[in-house]
């Protein structure tokens, strides 16, 4: 086997034949971004009808359970939306918004019904729906949104409305246009008294496109990029449904009006409920890393062909990847883009074991809840931070429409919002670190909160979900932090990492509960002082669980020169990842200030080492040579590179 092949092996994950049947099936002529950019309401007809293309595909039914008429296989259907991130993004947003969101909302809040009579259409497409829950005044706090659902015991209906335009739905996915009917979260009231959000089914169109009554959508109009996404807004005039289109799997009410739930305390209520949607912010995250890779992988391959400037002692060009600020720009983010992506595939083992009953405790959903959370973040603010370099790395060629650079930075700069705004998710991962009781801090206010994790963590101990008994291995036996070998052991490494995490949590719970104890100080006020802290605790936490992730994935791999050369590319990242922290690591005496300017020659050093091996590198990402065709690497002599089928 070839090393690439034996890497791409690893990075393809336990649904690599997933990954092998995409790169078969999916045309890029169809699914793929158009030739040059298109008028908005080509771009929409295309992607719509690229979309329907996907029903042929098993990957929306792998969504579901076999009852609900799927094949129970959720972990391959995930793997391959993701595998579209590599062709037109306004295909993955949409296609996500129908089998991912809507469909996802029928299958995971809905019951039986509710499941025999709308997922057949919405996994052949003759049902197009939305998944309305974003409004104008309400995005990321959705336990406020204001839109309402109200039941009506008179009439046995559930009256939908929007009370002020800050209310009305917005950014909605599929709502400009093509839905028909919309997935609704709202307040749901129930003898006079609220419930909290629920979700209810809102036809919004009849079949001729047509509003209908009281429905009034509106589109959102041009965007930055995924233009082949029909966004728009959806208010609601007292519209009224059946008591029966309310997705009750954590709520009803029943014939005589009376609401119940299985979930007593609605605050649980609600998380639960937001909990069984979180494979949505995992897709978000595979996408947001496979339009990374397709970024790097055309980006390289141009700084492997493109010269510039000759040597003094030569007539030859220099080829711009031998640069040393070249290699900089691309290379410590290759390295980071293949721990994202074993993050990744241990992101989506852990959401299928829990989607299929396989791990039943509430711990293993709540830690997958909080590892969706950061890894989406950190995935997406890589895309963005990334595809700029790729694009500033090929000059004004990666400026081009025809170089897909320039669609790829349009369409995922958007990333780092939907599916949970990046700060507020890091903010979530951190609130979870801060004590194992978590479901304290749904019943307690801002001050008791934080109060009661600060008291309970007043030592951190760093939980393994990852390469558990590997891990604890090489830690046990690293050497001192001032041995010669403490930055380059991996076990060192991987200790470093972890210390820099437990004394950010540790310091944080200190001061929430310092400032927990002042009374003078509002709660709100104890929160803001250490947000930025938060957020670094949990980047900081999110960084340890993707090394790991690497560390786990190498260990798998049992070919020894692929393992050699992904060890290099896991040193990289780490060297990169400190290098980026070194003034933290040397204001609290981790590392000297040799051993910092020590991590700096080293990235240097691994940049010169993984040179000659970087086509290999991005070969090993799998993308089909047709998926990848850039008019800029055709120029400069080559046939454009990226691996077949």
């Amino acid at each position: 086997m070839q090393i690439a092949d034996s890497i791409r092996s690893s990075l393809d994950g336990r649904w690599g034949a997933v990954r092998e049947r995409a790169r078969r099936d999916l045309d890029p002529a169809r699914l793929g971004p158009p030739p040059a950019p298109l008028p908005m309401a080509e771009h929409r007809a295309r992607t719509l009808e690229a979309v329907l293309e996907l029903t042929k595909t098993p990957f929306p039914a792998d969504g579901l359970t076999v009852d609900q008429g799927g094949t129970g296989d959720p972990g391959a259907s995930v793997t391959g939306f993701e595998m579209l991130g590599h062709l037109d993004l306004s295909v993955f947003v949409k296609a996500g918004v129908q089998f991912g969101l809507f469909g996802g909302a029928i299958a995971n809040l809905g019951t039986e019904e509710h499941h025999r009579q709308y997922l057949p259409g919405m996994l052949d497409g003759s049902l197009l729906g939305c998944f309305a829950m974003t409004e104008t005044g309400h995005g990321s706090d959705v336990q406020q949104l204001a839109t309402t659902a109200t039941y009506d015991p008179t009439t046995d209906e559930i009256v939908v409305h929007s009370p002020d335009h800050l209310a009305r739905k917005d950014y909605i996915g599929n709502a400009a246009q093509d839905a028909r009917l919309a997935a609704v979260f709202a307040q749901l009231i129930v003898g006079g008294e609220s419930q909290g959000v629920h979700c209810v089914l809102v036809p919004i169109r009849d079949e001729s496109g047509a509003d209908l009554p009281g429905v009034t959508t509106s589109d959102c109009g041009a965007k930055a990029g995924l233009a082949g996404v029909d966004n728009g807004r959806i208010s609601f005039d007292q519209v009224r449904v059946p008591r029966a289109n309310l997705l009750n799997r954590y709520g009803s009410i029943d014939a005589e009006g009376v609401y119940s739930s299985p979930i007593e305390k609605p605050s649980r209520r609600f998380f639960t409920m937001l909990g069984t949607l979180v494979r949505g912010r995992v897709s978000v995250a595979g996408g947001a890393g496979a339009a990374t890779r397709s970024a790097l992988a055309v980006a390289i391959r141009y700084g492997l062909v493109r010269r510039q400037f000759n040597r003094p002692d030569s007539d030859d060009e220099v080829l711009i990847l031998d640069y040393r600020a070249h290699q900089r720009a691309l290379l410590p983010r290759l390295a980071t883009s293949y721990a994202l992506m074993f993050a990744q595939n241990n992101l989506v083992e852990a959401m299928h074991a829990i989607a299929t009953g396989e791990d039943r405790g509430e711990d293993a959903q709540r830690e997958l809840e909080a590892r969706a959370a950061g890894l989406k973040a950190l995935t997406t603010a890589h895309a963005t931070d990334t595809i700029q370099a790729c694009r500033q790395a090929c000059g004004g060629a990666g400026y081009l429409w025809a170089n897909r650079l320039a669609a790829l930075k349009a369409d995922t700069d958007v990333f780092t919002t939907f599916e949970g705004d990046n700060t507020v998710l890091l903010q979530l991962v951190a609130k979870g670190m801060l004590t194992e009781y978590k479901e304290s801090f749904h019943d307690l206010d801002t001050r008791g909160a934080f109060f009661f994790g600060a008291k309970q963590f007043s030592g951190s101990i760093i939980e393994r979900t990852i390469g558990g008994s590997l891990i604890q291995r090489l830690v046990s036996g690293a050497p001192g932090r001032d041995a010669d070998n403490a930055l380059t052991d991996r076990g060192g490494q991987i200790a470093l990492f972890e210390d820099r995490e437990s004394h950010l949590l540790e310091t944080l719970a200190m001061r929430l509960r310092g400032a927990s104890e002042d009374e003078d100080v509002s709660p709100f006020d104890v929160f803001n002082n250490v947000q930025d802290h938060l957020l670094e605790t949990a980047r900081a936490h999110m960084d340890r669980i993707v090394l790991e992730s690497f560390v786990a994935a190498i260990d798998d791999n049992c070919d020894d020169r692929a393992c050699e050369l992904l060890n290099l590319v896991c040193d990289l990242y780490v060297f990169a990842t400190m290098e980026a922290n070194r003034a933290w690591y040397l204001e609290h005496g981790r590392i000297s200030a040799k051993q910092s300017k020590e991590i700096i020659v080293r990235v240097n050093e691994l940049c010169d080492e993984l040179r000659p091996h970087v086509e290999v590198l991005v070969d090993a990402f799998g993308i089909p040579q047709s998926w990848l065709t850039t008019e800029m690497i055709a120029d400069n002599g080559t046939s454009g590179g990226g691996a077949t089928p």
